[in-house]
């Protein structure tokens, strides 16, 4: 049993061992791909980003293999950021895609060796018809390379593969330079977070887009009571609209304080039925604006351990009231 256990462990040490190695070298062809972009690589990258930010068409990515894998993130990532941008496989390019390509489109080619041969008839093809193309290869030399308009030269590491054969650096590289163009041209749209929630509807990356106003509880939802009321008449309040808490306003309809279960829950030595919201509530309570993200709403809530936010305007009068729940329910995290 004791073998066993011994040969697991050092099983184990070797996988993680390996897993490090791995990672540093990938790190290392990151770290050389920045070196290319600071030095030699920055004007040709330039230059793809102004091609693209200036055609009046979309942007079409190609390639085969694991470079097509990573072709087809690329074009997601563009897509999804403001670039409109789909993957066309070259394999089906030869077969009536090519007809996919519009003369107001880009191609970004991607093929590590530069010397793909399904990619032929797409280079052909940008060639006849004037389409930018812009490759993303080791080698200007070559044919990719030297088909290419603009050709973004990644820098010769070492594949993490102990063969060197397995495309994982190289990947990496691909990756990283993809996300750089991606990230370039988004910032340079002026995309906004109001952008991404248009193209970002579902899941938890939508959810967390969503503003306030459009889940907050509005009218005679929110739980609140003036100045001066009774302590009783104030729970009866909170127990009703059933968040957690109550709202104290002031003579102008401002939040000046805020009642939660919890402090009453602290308070039950004292006699309740004599004392005023005044004498429990919390002054200048934490709270939110319709416009905010649903994101950072659950920030709040989870820093400051509460299950609830009123929301105000400017005037810091209550407008709404969001709980941990609503944001649960549409799958904000």
């Amino acid at each position: 049993m004791s073998v066993i256990n011994e040969n697991s462990v050092m099983t184990r040490t070797a996988n993680v061992t390996s897993a490090l190695q791995t990672i540093e070298t990938e790190k290392a062809g990151l770290e050389a791909l920045a070196r290319e972009l600071e030095n030699s690589m920055g004007e040709a990258f330039e230059q793809a980003c102004e091609t693209i930010l200036n055609i009046k068409g979309r942007v079409i990515v190609s390639g085969v293999g694991k470079s097509g894998h990573v072709a087809g993130k690329l074009a997601a990532s563009l897509a999804s950021t403001g670039t409109p941008a789909f993957f066309v496989h070259p394999a089906e390019a030869n077969h009536g895609d090519l007809g996919m390509i519009a003369r107001d489109d880009v191609v970004i080619a991607l093929s590590w060796s530069g010397e793909t041969t399904e990619l032929k008839g797409v280079l052909s093809y940008a060639s006849r018809f004037s389409i930018p193309l812009i490759a993303i290869t080791r080698s200007r030399t070559s044919t990719l390379g030297r088909e290419a308009n603009i050709c973004l030269e990644l820098p010769r590491v070492k594949e993490a593969c102990p063969n060197g054969l397995a495309p994982t650096t190289s990947t990496i590289m691909q990756m990283a330079i993809g996300d750089a163009l991606a990230v370039a041209l988004l910032k340079g749209r002026g995309f906004s977070a109001d952008d991404f929630g248009i193209y970002h509807p579902g899941g938890s990356l939508g959810a967390n887009l969503k503003r306030i106003s459009d889940i907050m509880h509005t009218g005679d939802s929110i739980p609140l009571v003036p100045e001066k009321t009774s302590l009783p008449d104030a729970i009866m309040e909170l127990s009703a609209k059933r968040f957690g808490c109550v709202g104290i306003t002031g003579k102008d309809g401002e939040l000046c304080g805020i009642i939660t279960d919890g402090d009453l829950a602290r308070n039950l030595d004292k006699t309740l039925t004599k004392m005023l919201v005044e004498d429990m509530m919390t002054v200048n309570p934490v709270t939110i604006d319709a416009g905010s993200l649903a994101t950072s709403a659950m920030a709040i809530l989870d820093g400051k351990k509460i299950s609830a936010l009123i929301v105000t305007d400017e005037a810091k009068r209550p407008i709404g009231i969001v709980h941990l729940h609503d944001l649960l329910r549409i799958g904000a995290a």
